[in-house]
């Protein structure tokens, strides 16, 4: 009996099972459908999103990284609204929590290959440079030759290849040399303190605004600076088109041979090192060579008697230690 009783018990949970799949068969088919227009659809939509964002990403590697983040998310919310409809509603909150506990203990682990990620979209979206850009940031100094999601690459003035992460040009201000096309020049020089600083500043200007590379002719100024052991220090400043022809170095050594060519053709000494002896605390005292000879000769003669002193002091100590 009890195992007949347990068969039927058996059967009728099997009939109610039937039943219920028979009475979510039109919702099975509907999420069926559903999954089914949403994955044909999914091709459209990346295809319109990238008609969209084209205008606007210019980086192949980032439009097509959001392209495919779209089009993961568009198919994630056909399954759980397939889900929700054959009535696997705590099926879908379950998968929505331990997505997010995944996506966050996926975040502490790749914090940095993340951040390097999110900061290479937003330098994609913004475009502060461009490939064949020189761009200086800290002591990042060079051309832009690749910018991939995680880094950029710079090639320095000295052939070498920098990978810089995008976390440190997106952190940290970055000058761009390429937007203006314009860069400005300083060339520091001394005169003599016997000349005319005013005299100096008139014929560099003059000197400078004849190079041919120079722009901008009316922003060129030539300026006292300070004071030097030696000299005046003079500073002048100009603009030149950069990038370009000439070059960086070729533009700095041509405006400092024609500084000392003008200096020395209008008899304005770039002086040397100097000392000056004074004798006097309160200064205005002078010697002549004559004077300077007795004082040394004098000199002498005071460390010569004191040497005779301590050689007599020592020869009575020579003595008794003979004696005994």
């Amino acid at each position: 009996m009890s195992f007949d009783k347990l068969l039927e018990q058996a059967e009728e949970k099997l009939l109610s099972w039937w039943e219920g799949v028979g009475a979510m068969l039109p919702n099975i088919a509907l999420a069926i459908v559903v999954l089914f227009i949403f994955t044909v659809t999914s091709g459209w939509v990346e295809k319109g999103f990238r008609r969209l964002l084209r205008r606007s990403i210019k980086s192949i590697e980032i439009l097509n990284l959001l392209l495919a983040l779209i089009k993961v998310l568009y198919l994630v919310l056909g399954i759980f609204i397939a889900l929700d409809l054959v009535g696997l509603k705590g099926t879908v909150a379950s998968l929505l929590a331990g997505a997010g506990i995944i996506g966050l203990a996926i975040g502490f682990a790749f914090q940095d290959m993340a951040e390097n990620l999110i900061a290479g979209i937003f330098l994609g979206i913004r475009k502060p440079f461009k490939v064949g850009h020189i761009i200086k940031c800290g002591d990042i100094f060079g051309t832009v030759k690749n910018i991939n999601l995680r880094n950029t690459i710079v090639e320095s003035f000295f052939g070498q290849w920098l990978i810089v992460p995008n976390k440190t040009l997106f952190r940290n201000t970055v000058t761009n040399y390429y937007m203006t096309a314009e860069r400005q020049m300083e060339v520091e020089v001394g005169i003599s303190y016997a000349d005319d600083p005013r005299k100096a500043a008139k014929v560099i200007h003059e000197a400078i605004n004849k190079l041919d590379f120079v722009i901008n002719k009316d922003l060129t100024t030539i300026f006292a600076d300070g004071f030097a052991d030696s000299s005046v220090i003079l500073k002048a400043w100009f603009w030149f088109k950069y990038p370009g022809e000439p070059g960086y170095l070729d533009v700095r050594h041509e405006a400092i041979c024609t500084i000392k060519e003008v200096l020395e053709e209008n008899d304005i000494l770039i002086p040397f090192p100097i000392r000056t002896l004074d004798f006097n605390a309160k200064g205005g005292q002078t010697l002549s060579q004559t004077e300077l000879l007795t004082r040394a000769s004098r000199q002498e003669d005071i460390d010569s008697a004191h040497q005779t002193e301590k050689e007599t002091r020592s020869q009575p100590s020579a003595q008794e230690n003979g004696g005994e």
